[in-house]
């Protein structure tokens, strides 16, 4: 694309993932280096040392522009600043060593400088369009939209409501954006309030706290339009289940209106063989932003109905049929 890039400051991105993401992974950085027109610095935060070697060839192979900046940390280094900053906090510190996806909300804020940006990205994403990331609030908190819901397990969302904590409906983390101002103490006492170290080990725990941060400190939801998770919905799953490929799921998609995607789930697998058959159209250029939608509250009446229609259709065997 030739065109003239404004020179603004290089926006701060981190990314929590393992070596063992790089089948796609490799396609979210590959395509965030190409398409972002915001410069940006970019933190990945892994788990062991050969995890962060694997990381650092991946990303030699990408040649990325020396506009952006990237490095890779393993979980050791995390932890030594760890024992300083989270110090003050013993269940958020604690947190940390859980579900490894649960590291997505303590890590980054580890490296990131104070009131700083963290615009936080899963590795799942791919970015298929010339785009600039929104802007990040000096308080309150961005999430990607994504019906119906995702916040599980069952007795921990109990839990919240029974400890009189809001939660917010339809979120989706695969791109987080926040300054780093959070509340530790409100996160600590929210950590132990849902389970502390008794929490089962299930990365959808990671969703509930983010559900309950939104609904804490205010902000909204990503433009959906723009910002796109792809929904495993009962449809999609019978398609997969009746031998439909990814590739031929994927073309349903809007790709030529996306600044992100989402592939959660099954699809993050779909994209490098759709990306490398040349399913995905040209990229355009999206250069408007769009505000964000407020967050929806999920009351603890609307989560018991959707909970006992799941319920019937599990006791019916629906959800066999349309088992992916």
């Amino acid at each position: 694309m030739s065109q003239s890039i404004e020179k603004t400051p290089r926006r701060k991105l981190y990314c929590v993932l393992g070596a063992g993401s790089l089948p796609y992974s490799q396609k979210a950085f590959e395509s965030l280096a190409a398409h972002s027109l915001d410069d940006f610095d970019l933190t990945l935060i892994t788990d062991a040392a050969a995890d962060k070697a694997a990381l650092i060839e991946a990303m030699e192979k990408l040649h990325v522009p020396s506009r952006h900046s990237w490095r890779v940390y393993a979980q050791a280094e995390a932890d030594e600043r760890a024992l300083t900053l989270l110090a003050p906090y013993p269940h958020l510190s604690a947190f940390r060593f859980g579900h490894p996806c649960w590291r997505k909300i303590t890590d980054p804020l580890l490296f990131a400088e104070p009131d700083e940006e963290m615009v936080i990205l899963d590795p799942d994403l791919y970015f298929p369009n010339y785009f600039r990331f929104e802007k990040t609030p000096a308080s309150g908190l961005l999430l990607m939209y994504q019906p119906p819901s995702c916040l599980l397990p069952h007795e921990i969302v109990v839990r919240a409501f029974d400890s009189g904590i809001r939660l917010a409906h339809h979120t989706d983390i695969g791109v987080a954006q926040s300054s780093n101002n959070l509340d530790l103490e409100w996160l600590d006492w929210l950590v132990n309030e849902l389970g502390g170290t008794n929490l089962p080990r299930s990365m959808h725990v990671e969703s509930i706290v983010w559900a309950a941060l939104a609904m804490r400190i205010g902000g909204g939801y990503l433009n959906p339009e723009h910002w796109h998770c792809w929904r495993n919905s009962q449809w999609n799953r019978l398609l997969v289940r009746l031998g439909v490929s990814g590739r031929t799921v994927l073309r349903s998609e809007r790709f030529g209106t996306m600044k992100c995607f989402h592939g959660g789930g099954i699809a993050k697998w779909w994209i490098p063989d759709a990306v490398k058959a040349g399913d995905l159209p040209e990229p355009a250029q999206l250069l408007v932003s769009q505000p964000p939608l407020p967050f929806e509250e999920l009351t603890r009446n609307m989560y018991d109905k959707t909970r006992l229609l799941k319920t019937w259709a599990q006791r019916v065997g629906y959800y066999k049929l349309v088992k992916s």
